[in-house]
């Protein structure tokens, strides 16, 4: 299968970075390290090629009908420059992806009442949803797969602010969290939202895929892999779509996955009915993390099992955790295990002890 390259792939190649498939994308792994990038944007601040991000507008008339009943989150209230997290779900309220979903600023140059970002692999299999349901829905609306459009570069770190603002003539000062606003990067028009996935004060910036290099060597700091970024999110137990749920391999509800802060029942979403009753009657299972006491990695894949030897989970996520330096993870376990409860985790057959705890695993 030929791999989908990002706008910036000449670039990670002359610099050296490691590369690897993800998403049918070839993405850097990791350029220096995964420790070192870590600890950059712990640190300071870090920059992450996220061109394999999905990029979906949609406009017209009934756009704002069409994608409300598309995903979790009430967007119907978003304002020009606001955004919000929500998951994909389908009739039987298990999730297909999450996403963010912007109303971009009106002085964008881009048509688009909403821009919504799925994730790596999913811009076709969302796009064709989105239109699926405007066709039976018979609604007004375009969708437009604007993917290979944009690029879209993740700036992370305490000192994210001040490597931008001097690249930037946008007022980064009036920008809260899950705000929006367009300015120039470099000379180059940009959506410029302060969003993220790593639990640092941040950017992400989408700018026209042709301007890749442009913005990216403008904001120089440490480049930063999907290594640096899955290490990241699990410290702060971010989910990741087809490892942390799957709606084959693993079908899970926003309830399940601890993300019902991003449902709103008060809206009429594909799935609605069924995380009705999940509100009401609870679930079986729940979305916990893992910190081992001893030495150890929970890779995804490894069984959780009670003080006792009983089966109670399976870690969908793991790694060991640079800040901590302890191995971390998550799994889902039945929903009366407590927080603070021994476990047990089967590392290459040897059971390691281990701790149910709430996340983030770090306290931002």
């Amino acid at each position: 299968m030929t791999l989908r390259q990002p706008p910036l792939g000449d670039a990670h190649e002359e610099s050296g970075a490691t590369l690897t498939e993800f998403g049918g994308w070839e993405m850097p792994v990791e350029f220096e390290s995964i420790r070192a990038e870590h600890e950059a944007v712990r640190e300071s601040v870090g920059r992450f090629d996220v061109s394999h991000m999905g990029q979906l507008t949609v406009s017209g008339p009934e756009a704002r009908r069409l994608t409300n009943r598309l995903v979790t989150n009430d967007v119907a209230d978003l304002a020009p420059g606001e955004s919000n997290y929500a998951a994909i779900t389908d009739d039987r309220g298990v999730m297909l992806d999450d996403t963010v979903v912007y109303r971009p600023p009106v002085d964008w140059s881009v048509e688009a009442d909403y821009l919504v970002v799925p994730n790596a692999g999913h811009d076709d299999e969302m796009a064709d949803r989105w239109v699926d349901h405007r066709d039976s829905w018979e609604l007004d609306a375009a969708v437009e797969n604007r993917t290979e459009s944009f690029a879209m570069v993740a700036l992370q770190g305490r000192d994210a602010r001040g490597l931008l603002a001097a690249e930037t003539d946008a007022d980064l000062g009036e920008l809260g969290r899950f705000e929006t606003t367009v300015g120039t990067v470099a000379g180059v028009e940009t959506l410029i939202s302060r969003t993220g996935y790593t639990g640092e004060p941040g950017y992400e910036l989408i700018y026209p895929w042709n301007e890749a290099e442009t913005v990216w060597s403008a904001v120089e700091c440490q480049p930063c892999g999907l290594g640096a970024r899955d290490t990241l999110r699990l410290e702060m137990g971010f989910l990741l779509s087809g490892r942390d749920f799957d709606p084959e391999e693993n079908p899970r509800t926003p309830y399940e996955a601890g993300i019902d802060f991003a449902v709103d029942l008060d809206t009429e979403f594909v799935g609605r009915d069924a995380l009705e009753g999940a509100d009401v009657e609870g679930v079986d299972e729940k979305l916990r993390g893992i910190e081992l006491v001893d030495r150890g990695v929970p890779r995804s894949g490894y069984a959780v099992e009670s003080a006792d030897g009983d089966r109670l989970g399976t870690v969908t996520s793991g790694t060991m955790s640079p800040t901590l330096g302890r191995g971390i993870g998550l799994a889902y376990l039945p929903a009366d295990v407590d927080l603070d409860e021994s476990v047990r985790v089967s590392v290459r057959g040897e059971p390691k002890k281990a701790r149910t705890t709430a996340t983030p695993f770090l306290d931002r």
